[in-house]
This record gives structure tokens, C-alpha cells and sequence, in this order.
């Protein structure tokens, strides 16, 4: 099986996905691998697109990138044909009770300038609208195209890691800084549609992300508090939910989590 070289988020072409796309352009505009440049011949039509690129190991994949398409709704592209959309079963489902919502343009005007990283983009896969043979079929192509682990609590969220032709073959053993954005799937139970999740690593503290994004706006997960704050944001487009977990500054080196270890050695490769 070929080695999957890119994850899209494909947009449909109308101002909604220009805007957005431009947002995650001041977003991420200091982050070192981001390709934020916005072509003048791709300004305002499809081909428009945004890119990070693993900056290490050397020649890692798949990278990640968002772009307007000729798509009827958002979809993520995985390769060889495969994706995950937004179909029109989705659009009728009943809504999700959320706490309120930030729109897009003002989660950039409170955190624009403090986003260091990106740690991870995913979809959250609702399982009341994805028995689980197609849940394990999913997961069965993305493992066999990238190096995909689980998630070593048992939970199902698998994660993609970055990796070199090499260690697609056989896998991942040295420890590397910036083996990133990885790419998450969760087969989550609560959701009634898919959900859009981008974790992104912040220069600033708890306290300060407490003031930037206080209840209900902002929330936090149990087991997680200690880590990031969950920010629903409004989404543009019928049928899709998006989410962004915005991690504190963290004091030190590198932890297992963010060079990827945990899950290699603890979590153990799907294949």
C-alpha cells in the first residue's frame, strides 16, 4: 500500500471557506511550519490552500492541509479515494446541545499571536451515525497507508504520527522534537454529526486562557483540565461542528506526549 502523503480539510468554494481559510492563516501566522501564504492566482477560487508541514524527522508525512475544493460540503481527504464527509443524513440530524459558541474571527482576535504549534488536527466521528465495522474499516485503511497507534488508555482515538519512508515500513523509534501536526480519529458517542478538532500549543497560562475564554464559552475536560481549554467555535457550514483545545504554556523540555513516545511505546502501532 502506498504511503499516504497528505490529510486535506477540503472547503467548499464559497466566502464562508475563503474567510475561515483566512482566519487559520492569522491563526497559525507564527507557527515555523505553516505555509500561510495566500497565491494571487489561487485568491478567491478553488486551489486556495493553507499547509503545515512536519518539520521533523526530515521528509516526514503525511502533511496536513486545508483547501477550497469543488466539494459539495466539507470533507477530510485521506487518500486513495477515501474520506469522511458531511452528507445530507448529517445536515438533518439533530443539533447538539453546546455552551455558547466563539465565532471563528473572534477565537483569532483573543489568541491570534500566541499559538506556537500546531499538536494535532482530527475528526470526531459520531458512532450513532457509523456502526462499527465501518468505524474499523476506517480505521484499517488510515493504518495501512501511515503509522497510526493507539491510544494507550484503550479509548478510541488513534493517532497518525508523521514519519519517514522508513519507518512507514518498519517504525517509529527515535525520539524526535516536532513530529507534528499529528492527525486524530475518535469514534465518540455523544456527537450526533462530525466534529472538526484543532489542538493547538499556546504561550499562555491556565489563568490567562481562563480570562480569554470563560465559562460557557470556555471548558475544560475532566481528565484533561490540567492540559487545555475546549473552545467550541460557531461553525459556517450545516452539519459540522468544530472545536479548538487550546493547551497552556508549558515550562521544560518535551514531554513523552509532544515528541509522540507515549503513543509509539505505550500505545503500540496498528497495523
Amino acid at each position: 500500500m502506498d504511503r499516504l502523503a497528505e490529510i486535506t480539510f477540503l472547503l467548499p468554494d464559497a466566502p464562508e471557506s475563503h474567510r475561515f481559510l483566512d482566519e487559520l492563516r492569522t491563526l497559525f501566522a507564527d507557527v515555523a511550519y505553516a505555509d500561510c501564504t495566500r497565491s494571487a492566482r489561487t485568491a478567491d477560487r478553488v486551489g486556495d490552500r493553507l499547509s503545515l508541514t512536519p518539520p521533523r524527522p526530515a521528509g516526514a508525512r503525511p502533511v496536513t492541509a486545508f483547501e477550497v475544493a469543488d466539494v459539495p460540503a466539507p470533507e477530510v481527504a485521506l487518500g486513495a479515494g477515501r474520506s469522511i464527509g458531511v452528507g445530507a443524513a448529517d445536515e438533518a440530524s439533530e443539533p447538539r446541545v453546546l455552551p455558547a459558541e466563539v465565532g471563528p474571527a473572534d477565537l483569532v482576535r483573543r489568541v491570534a499571536g500566541h499559538v506556537r504549534g500546531i499538536d494535532h488536527t482530527g475528526v470526531n466521528v459520531p458512532a450513532c451515525a457509523t456502526p462499527p465495522g465501518q468505524w474499523h474499516d476506517l480505521v484499517g485503511a488510515l493504518a495501512s497507508t501511515a503509522t497510526m497507534y493507539r491510544y494507550p488508555t484503550g479509548e478510541d482515538w488513534p493517532f497518525v504520527l508523521p514519519s519517514t519512508a522508513d519507518e512507514f515500513v518498519d517504525d517509529i523509534r527515535d525520539v524526535v522534537v516536532g513530529r507534528e501536526p499529528r492527525f486524530e480519529l475518535v469514534y465518540d458517542q455523544w456527537l450526533t454529526r462530525p466534529q472538526w478538532q484543532f489542538a493547538l500549543r499556546t504561550d499562555l497560562t491556565r489563568p490567562q486562557l481562563e480570562r480569554l475564554f470563560p465559562e460557557p464559552e470556555g471548558r475544560t475536560f475532566p481528565e484533561l483540565a490540567d492540559v487545555f481549554r475546549v473552545v467550541p467555535v460557531h461553525s459556517p457550514w450545516p452539519g459540522l461542528d468544530l472545536r479548538f483545545d487550546l493547551s497552556y504554556r508549558t515550562e521544560g523540555g518535551p514531554s513523552d506526549w509532544e515528541t509522540g513516545a507515549w503513543l509509539v511505546s505505550e500505545g503500540g502501532r496498528i497495523r
